[in-house]
């Protein structure tokens, strides 16, 4: 499922128009980027969590040439399954 599919399931499941589905969901989006840039953590019941940890720099070495290099800092987002979720994928079919 990509997004414009997901844009449709919205739309028909609360009767309204894709445009205004696409909207929401763009919100939605929006909202758990911005709470993630802060660094808060976004919880959804049921569904799961999602949040941010920090990854010190470090040094590596380039795969091909084997030479040194150095690998910046960075931010990851992590996403925790929560229990329904798991459990509704685990189910058995």
């Amino acid at each position: 499922m990509n997004k414009g599919d997901l844009v449709k399931v919205i739309a028909d499941a609360a009767e309204i128009t894709n445009a205004r589905a696409n909207d929401t969901l763009n919100a939605v989006l929006d909202s758990i980027r911005k709470s993630l840039k802060k660094g808060d953590k976004v919880t959804l019941i049921g569904f799961g969590t999602f949040s941010t940890s920090k990854r010190a720099k470090r040094d590596g070495r380039n795969p091909s040439t084997g030479a040194k290099i150095k690998i910046p800092a960075k931010t990851l987002v992590k996403f925790k399954a929560g229990k329904e979720l798991s459990d509704a994928v685990n189910k058995s079919k």
